[in-house]
């Protein structure tokens, strides 16, 4: 498949809307609830205003300097809470970037290594305003949980020109849910570890089969059926993916918010777009179109990928392309479409699944500027590029080049305007979720008839 195809064809249909990467030494992802899941690999990591004036720089600096280089921030002391662990090539990359900003800088910077347990003590660590100046966490928790713990970054990132070195999609999505807790738009993180979602797929099993990246459903059924006629099992699946897969099918039928009420609420049976969508991925799986044993435990149909040339494609975070080169041990060529849309739902056919693992500073923190400016360090430039490449992830920074595992991945993030999270609402009641999850398993696994049939289950749980 030749690279202006997949660029074309990623500009037209992704105005669209991560969080985990995987590292290129393996066990790195991390869970970003921007609704987000994470790498089943380490599946525990992570499920007033300040404006950083010249008063908050420590010493004097002006707010609209973000750069650190040239910076005196001598006798500053900052505290970093970092979601990694010093181990992974994630803090590797951020012990570099703190020991080159303490050497341009003057500034003395500690960083915590407190792993993905992060989130779990964040809320209260924030509340009693524990010594934290800079911390790591999902950029939805950060903008709905913890927005009245954190400085707005709005001024700082203005001045710095971070708007052209971020994605749109992060920097509007964290304002809108500020607003929607606080009544007004806050700039609560800068992204670090960024995370898209679509359909991943070997080039060269595409190549073979004399296929194109399809932009419709019935394209995508052609598509299955002609690398089945080249002896290429189309679609892996693992279990812990089923909600995400069908999630993603079900949100070019259904607007996510519909589906979450439906997850609060029920009434599955009553929408037939339920039915509709359940019905054309039953005749998908009754066409032989899943990899032989799918639905899998994880992560032993994602593995096929790249332990045999038979298997193409796999519905998932941008991470599983990692995951199965570190897994099999080979650089697989990989490229990245969008979720099909359906005919005569044009209006649900270009979102898709966006999160991040993002930067806040507290409200409370007494160098605002100087710990805008380590973030600014690590989120764009070298220091991004060097986590980007040695933690196989997409680059924070659209103007960094993002590794072979991750092509695609930039150009659909920086047309991507309207995120999905993760398991498009289906997730969204917690307590009934394992049970609906379920039942989507059993889709995959052909017990349901017809979609109604499927319908009809959901509502019996509640």
């Amino acid at each position: 498949m030749k690279k202006k195809v997949l660029s074309l064809l990623l500009a037209a249909v992704m105005v669209t809307g991560l969080t985990a990467c995987g590292t290129n030494e393996g066990g790195g992802n991390s869970k970003s609830d921007s609704g987000n899941e994470t790498s089943q690999e380490s599946e525990d990591a992570g499920d007033s205003e300040d404006t950083g004036d010249s008063e908050d720089a420590g010493d004097g600096e002006d707010a609209g300097d973000s750069e650190a280089a040239g910076s005196n921030y001598e006798g500053v002391e900052l505290t970093y809470w970092s979601m990694w662990a010093n181990t992974e090539p994630q803090g590797k990359v951020i012990q570099a970037a703190v020991d080159k900003f303490q050497e341009e800088t003057g500034a003395k910077v500690t960083i915590e290594w407190k792993n993905r347990d992060v989130k779990d003590i964040l809320n209260s660590a924030l509340e009693s305003k524990e010594k934290i100046d800079l911390f790591e966490d999902d950029y939805k928790r950060i903008a709905q949980n913890y927005v009245d713990y954190v400085a707005d970054l709005s001024e700082m990132a203005e001045a710095a020109g971070y708007a052209d070195k971020s994605y749109a999609v992060f920097d509007t999505q964290q304002k809108a849910w500020a607003k929607d807790k606080t009544g007004s738009e806050k700039y609560t993180s800068v992204a670090e570890q960024p995370q898209v979602g679509g359909i991943f797929y070997r080039k060269d099993l595409f190549e073979k089969a004399g296929v194109e990246v399809p932009t419709t459903w019935t394209e995508f059924m052609e598509v299955c059926k002609t690398l089945k006629e080249n002896g290429i099992q189309p679609l892996a699946l693992d279990t812990a993916y089923a909600s995400f897969a069908f999630g993603y099918h079900l949100s070019r039928y259904v607007p996510e918010e519909t589906i979450g009420e439906m997850s609060e609420e029920g009434g599955w049976s009553s929408n037939a777009d339920v039915a509709a969508a359940a019905d054309s991925m039953i005749e998908f799986i009754n066409a032989g179109y899943l990899a032989d044993g799918a639905p899998d435990e994880w992560p032993n149909s994602q593995n096929k990928i790249g332990m045999s040339d038979e298997v193409a494609m796999i519905i998932c975070a941008n991470y599983v392309t990692t995951e199965v080169n570190n897994t099999a041990g080979v650089e697989l060529e990989w490229g990245l479409f969008n979720y099909p849309g359906v005919e005569g739902k044009d209006d649900l056919a270009a979102s898709a699944y966006a999160g991040a693992n993002s930067i806040a500073i507290t409200d409370y923190c007494e160098n605002k500027q100087a710990a805008f400016d380590l973030a600014m360090m690590i989120v764009t430039g070298e220091i991004d590029q060097q986590m980007a490449n040695e933690a196989g992830q997409i680059p924070a920074d659209p103007a960094n080049q993002a590794p072979a595992s991750q092509d695609g991945t930039v150009e659909v993030l920086k047309a991507t305007t309207a995120p999905l999270a993760w398991n498009m609402g289906i997730g969204e009641n917690a307590d009934l979720y394992p049970k609906l999850d379920e039942c989507v398993i059993q889709l995959f696994e052909g017990k349901f008839a017809t979609g109604a049939d499927f319908a009809k289950a959901l509502d019996g749980l509640y």
